[in-house]
């Protein structure tokens, strides 16, 4: 992990379209200004403003196309040197390119409609040193951000992860150990199901689960469960046919909000109730919700499933973006969560 953390560059990668639209919407952004600024002389036209924009968006296509290039080469530098070398780079291109620009156009307009060669020049170049400094600044901070982002989203799937392992652990141990003399073909295939459940929900490696993946994990547990609880918890399940099983997903989204239904609800009245489950996709939005019968918030004892919903809610948010949704609500006796996730991510 340490290896690839110091093989990964440093530089942000503007090699990818969203890092260039930036960067070209930056420097038209710069004509703009320009182009506004009040400095006493003729305003300009039409003409005008499209050379200057040709010109700009030539200049960030071209230092983006370098920095892309070179993004490898400046990252194996020292940051402070390899920042320093990437900004100069930026500097050479926009001189060459400046030279260029107004060489061809002293040859086709009159001496006095350009600025002096070395204005002209040094001025781009300044322009495109500062720009550039300030979009590579921006990138790293956002590279950084999203970074941190991640690794605080696998530490909460981590914590949770731990928190729930000793807890079913120690609970489907005691409720095994109470089967194996009276019911021993049903303590053997809590056994399986226990050692299926675990080898799905610890696998060897990181990454994603799947659809498919939560949904069998889920069914485990709730065997498990049905197996302690008797005939206090029952299930239903409602699942359209057409599903995108194959959409990843972080790991541990639906079975913690299973064991939430079960231990905060289901077993904490005396004739239990059914969980509800339903599972719906349509073109847009993949929604999944879990309904127990559940005591108020209000009731003393009743709470813990605050934290699990948190760090689904935020994992969920990290991999999906903004627009994944995550309510929960009590009402009429009954306790809903519900999730809502788009879709389009599969094609992305």
């Amino acid at each position: 992990m340490e290896q690839a953390q110091r093989d990964e560059p440093w530089l942000p990668d503007l090699c990818r379209l969203p890092r260039i639209g930036a960067m070209l919407g930056l420097a038209e952004l710069a004509v703009v200004v320009v182009a506004l600024v009040p400095d006493g002389t003729r305003g300009w036209d039409i003409h005008g403003f499209l050379t200057a924009s040709g010109y700009a968006l030539w200049l960030a296509l071209s230092v983006s196309a370098l920095l892309c290039v070179s993004r490898r080469w400046l990252s194996s530098l020292p940051m402070r040197s390899g920042a320093l070398a990437a900004v100069a780079i930026a500097i050479l291109v926009a001189g060459i390119a400046a030279a260029i620009v107004h060489g061809l156009f002293a040859s086709v307009r009159e001496a006095g409609g350009l600025p002096t060669f070395w204005r002209f020049t040094s001025g781009s170049a300044a322009v495109v040193a500062l720009l550039t400094a300030l979009a590579l600044r921006y990138f790293y901070v956002i590279d950084r951000w999203q970074a941190q982002v991640g690794a605080h989203a696998r530490a909460e799937a981590d914590a949770l992860q731990a928190r729930i392992r000793p807890h079913f652990l120690f609970n489907s141990m005691n409720m095994i150990a109470s089967l194996l003399r009276r019911d021993p073909v049903v303590a053997e295939r809590a056994v399986l199901d226990l050692s299926d459940l675990f080898r799905a929900a610890l696998g060897a490696g990181e990454g994603h689960s799947s659809l498919a993946e939560e949904i069998d994990l889920s069914e485990r547990y709730l065997a498990i469960e049905q197996l302690r609880l008797g005939e206090r918890l029952r299930v239903e399940w409602r699942k359209d046919e057409a599903l995108p099983l194959a959409l990843p997903m972080p790991r541990l989204v639906l079975q913690p909000l299973l064991e939430n239904a079960v231990l905060h609800g289901i077993s904490r009245l005396p004739q239990g109730g059914t969980v509800e489950i339903e599972v719906a996709a349509d073109p847009d939005w993949l929604r999944l919700q879990v309904r127990n019968p559940s005591l108020p918030p209000e009731q003393p004892g009743v709470h813990g499933a605050g934290h699990a919903q948190r760090s689904i809610g935020h994992r969920l948010g990290y991999m999906f973006g903004p627009r994944a949704r995550m309510v929960s609500r009590w009402h009429d006796g009954y306790y809903a969560c519900e999730i809502a996730l788009p879709l389009e991510r599969i094609s992305q």
